[in-house]
């Protein structure tokens, strides 16, 4: 028996080695992303990020841990984390080597003030000209500060009407743009982004989330006497958890707090773009729709539709989601397709156990976890690469190399709907039609298929058209001439009776 055993063990363990050494490469160094194909099933892919290190307290240096940070900002080679349980910011350098250290903290300010540091600071922005752009939330305030630290204005409370005299003021994120305006999302104000001009005036509010309701519950309270409405649930708009400002000028929003049947029916968007004016611009012309995970059930404890706690997006215009349910990040293209999504809750290196922010330099990725106190940093892989190579060889009109650039992710991931689509994409601006369409049919892009199919077919009229030409006149006029043939041997018959 012992021998029977010994042999099984003997045959799996042999079986296994054979199975590692056939497998790909991604396999063997057990991915964790993933993406979805055009049927919605969950497809494994070659990392397309991997962690290039973790940065802890020790490995950091810091005088002393972190405590809840809460915001993270980069800007050039600096990047700025709000140590808001400690009520400082860290400034941080990256050298050559993508190493982060210590610069200063930035724990008070010089100004003629009362009070001159700050109290849970949770966010920071930095504006062209070196200005610091701070969210004091506990101190109810948003603080501007030169490069040296001088103080040179605040931004309090909004005056107006909708406000109720009793509020607290909590800015809690920020962002600016390049005319030196400013854009907070505050907790307890749900009427969107509060708008300020650089002179500390109140401008309005902005990008209001649209409002979700029952319609039995809206019945009821049609219906309903003044004193039952005041105990019922108000249907409100819903706050954002976070903001950034793209290379272009438009704030990407996003929403934390929201429902699976929201989602699913489309009442409410878990990322937005918003224009000056407010409007959502952000194109969902992807497979899914833009939310995270499209499966929603209840795995390791965790319920519930992703939860988009910050976003940050790249000068390719991909756009990168953190997921602070499930530890995950989600990136999308232009168009709303899923690029990438990797991530999940735990300890090791590339999970995480509460994901707070996340920032970006180059492509590299930063997340900033709240309950670890650390700072993940990912870099692209050779997969990764050839994608984001790809993309920008086919925005700078490099139609041939972003072709190569795609057959390169192909190979290494067969799977990779994008990479079929991206080939037929650039074969189409090629003029190769024909071609481009067999690469979209095989991925059932129909709008891309349409558009190479009307030019192939443009095309090949242009070039047959002699003969399409002769086989019209023919259709026309053999059966004129049949007729004609008919009629003719018809009268000499009639006229051969005649004579009889």
């Amino acid at each position: 028996m012992k021998k029977i055993i010994t042999g099984i063990a003997a045959f799996a363990l042999a079986a296994m080695v054979f199975a590692e050494s056939t497998l790909p490469a991604f396999a063997m160094n057990k991915s964790y992303t993933y993406n979805y194909d055009y049927w919605g099933d969950v497809q494994n892919s070659p990392d397309f990020y991997s962690v290039q290190n973790v940065y802890t307290t020790t490995e950091l240096g810091l005088d002393k841990p972190m405590k809840t940070p809460q915001g993270l900002y980069a800007f050039g080679d600096s990047l700025y984390v709000c140590d808001t349980g400690n009520n400082r910011i860290i400034e941080l350098s990256r050298g050559e080597s993508g190493t982060l250290s210590v610069v200063r903290y930035i724990d008070e300010f010089k100004g003629d003030l009362e009070v001159t540091t700050f109290s849970s600071p949770t966010d920071v922005a930095i504006s062209e000209e070196g200005d610091m752009y701070i969210a004091d939330k506990g101190n109810a305030r948003i603080l501007k500060l030169d490069k040296d630290l001088n103080y040179v204005m605040q931004f309090n409370i909004p005056v107006d009407a909708s406000i109720e005299e009793n509020t607290t003021f909590q800015p809690n994120k920020l962002a600016i743009d390049t005319a030196g305006r400013v854009y907070c999302v505050a907790t307890g104000i749900n009427k969107g982004l509060i708008k300020y001009e650089p002179d500390g005036t109140f401008s309005q509010f902005l990008g209001a989330t649209e409002v979700s309701y029952n319609f039995l519950e809206y019945l009821k309270k049609r219906f309903a006497t003044q004193a039952q409405r005041e105990k019922m649930v108000s249907f409100v708009p819903t706050e954002y958890d976070n903001i950034y400002m793209d290379y272009e000028g438009f704030i990407y929003a996003c929403i934390g707090s929201v429902k699976e049947e929201d989602l699913k029916a489309g009442t409410v968007n878990a990322v937005r773009r918003l224009n000056m004016m407010g409007q959502d611009i952000l194109v969902r012309n992807g497979e899914f729709p833009v939310y995270g995970d499209i499966y929603m059930g209840n795995g390791g404890g965790v319920t519930g539709p992703s939860r988009f706690t910050d976003v940050t997006c790249f000068d390719n215009d991909v756009y990168v989601c953190l997921d602070k349910n499930r530890g995950r990040l989600f990136g999308y293209d232009d168009q709303g397709e899923l690029v990438f999504a990797f991530g999940g809750n735990g300890n090791h290196d590339g999970y995480f156990r509460q994901p707070t922010a996340i920032e970006h330099i180059g492509t590299d990725l930063y997340v900033l976890d709240g309950l670890s106190c650390s700072i993940t940093v990912f870099a692209t892989t050779e997969f990764g690469q050839y994608v984001y190579d790809a993309m920008e060889q086919f925005d700078k009109g490099e139609y041939d190399a972003s072709e190569q650039s795609w057959i390169k992710a192909k190979e290494l991931n067969g799977n990779y709907n994008l990479a079929y689509i991206g080939i037929g994409r650039a074969l189409l601006r090629q003029e190769k039609y024909k071609e481009a369409m067999e690469y979209f049919e095989l991925k059932y892009d129909a709008d891309n298929y349409s558009k190479a199919y009307k030019q192939y077919r443009k095309i090949w009229i242009e070039e047959n058209i002699g003969l399409i030409v002769l086989v019209i006149v023919l259709v026309f006029l053999v059966p004129l001439g049949i007729g004609k043939v008919r009629s003719i041997k018809r009268e000499i018959d009639m006229a051969d009776i005649f004579r009889v």
